[in-house]
């Protein structure tokens, strides 16, 4: 089935929208540290870990983001474009490893209750609101395209509603001094944020594997290929993600004597950018009566 897609081969430059969200979360967590230990708010601290989190996350995707922009060298002739997903990962695991420690952390809030203050707390964490939707505004452009800044747009989207979370356990210990809110809040946020980062952090670890991305149907891309005119047989088909934004595929087509030639393969390769997003196609043709391929059992790669 044809698809829509954003056929630039350069990634987009998000360096600067990156450096301003990454400023703002540095100075937000700060406040959330100071007036989470004052308040006595595991809640606060908890919002504070997580956007420590995903601040050093913005630092990381920005880092892959430059480092995709910078031209192959003979050694690394892909260039960097690889670090967008091994930052997509990475982003996502640290933000587990963390959630996890909150939710400890807040079990024990729950067994050993204190005494919170609910006006500070409400009162950073709508800051925290306001921040976090600024910083996921910077990079709503791009969350379409590229895992890696979907990856941060994701957790900044999350954080905004986490901390809108935290701003109802203040609200509510100013008006009935319920005190158990804060940990049991603090819970909620942790179900959230792995709710939320799951599929990121699944989508991330395939493509890390050289899977195919999930917005490309292997099986429609062999049957396009085995239907163009001339094709008899497709085989060794690999079809994987150079970057969180750049696609490439290799195959081979088996084709009679006299097949089309280069204008046939650029046509091909054209026509495989333009319906699946995949842009660096690399295809070799086999002569129909030259003997069997080694690579053509589909177990052989």
């Amino acid at each position: 089935m044809p698809h829509d897609h954003d056929h630039s081969h350069e990634p987009r430059d998000f360096g600067t929208a990156f450096a301003a969200a990454t400023v703002l979360n540095l100075a937000l967590v700060l406040a959330q540290v100071i007036y989470g230990v004052s308040a006595n708010s595991i809640a606060l601290l908890a919002d504070a870990g997580h956007n420590a989190g995903d601040a050093f996350g913005l630092m990381l995707a920005w880092i892959a983001h430059t480092l995709g922009r910078r031209r192959p060298t003979e050694r690394h002739t892909f260039g960097y474009r690889s670090a967008s997903k091994l930052a997509a990962l990475a982003n996502a695991l640290m933000l587990m490893i963390a959630t996890g420690a909150t939710a400890l952390e807040s079990i024990r809030r729950l067994l050993q209750p204190g005494e919170v203050e609910g006006g500070t707390v409400a009162v950073v964490a709508a800051v925290a609101v306001m921040v976090n939707g600024l910083s996921a505004w910077l990079l709503m452009k791009g969350r379409k395209g590229d895992l890696n800044v979907h990856s941060a747009f994701a957790h900044l989207v999350t954080d905004a509603g986490v901390s809108a979370g935290v701003v109802v356990a203040g609200v509510v210990v100013v008006l009935t001094g319920w005190t158990a809110i804060d940990p049991i809040m603090s819970l909620a946020i942790s179900a959230v944020i792995v709710w939320g980062t799951w599929g990121i952090l699944g989508e991330a670890l395939r493509l890390s594997m050289d899977a195919v991305p999930e917005d490309i149907d292997p099986a429609d891309v062999r049957a396009y290929l085995a239907g163009l005119s001339g094709v008899e047989s497709v085989h060794d088909l690999h079809i994987w993600a150079m970057s969180t934004t750049e696609n490439a595929l290799t195959c081979h087509l088996v084709m009679p004597r006299g097949h089309p030639g280069d204008a046939f393969l650029s046509s091909v390769s054209r026509e495989l950018n333009h319906r699946f997003a995949i842009p660096h196609a690399t295809l070799q043709i086999e002569v129909a009566d030259a003997g069997a391929c080694e690579l053509e059992p589909e177990h052989v790669v």
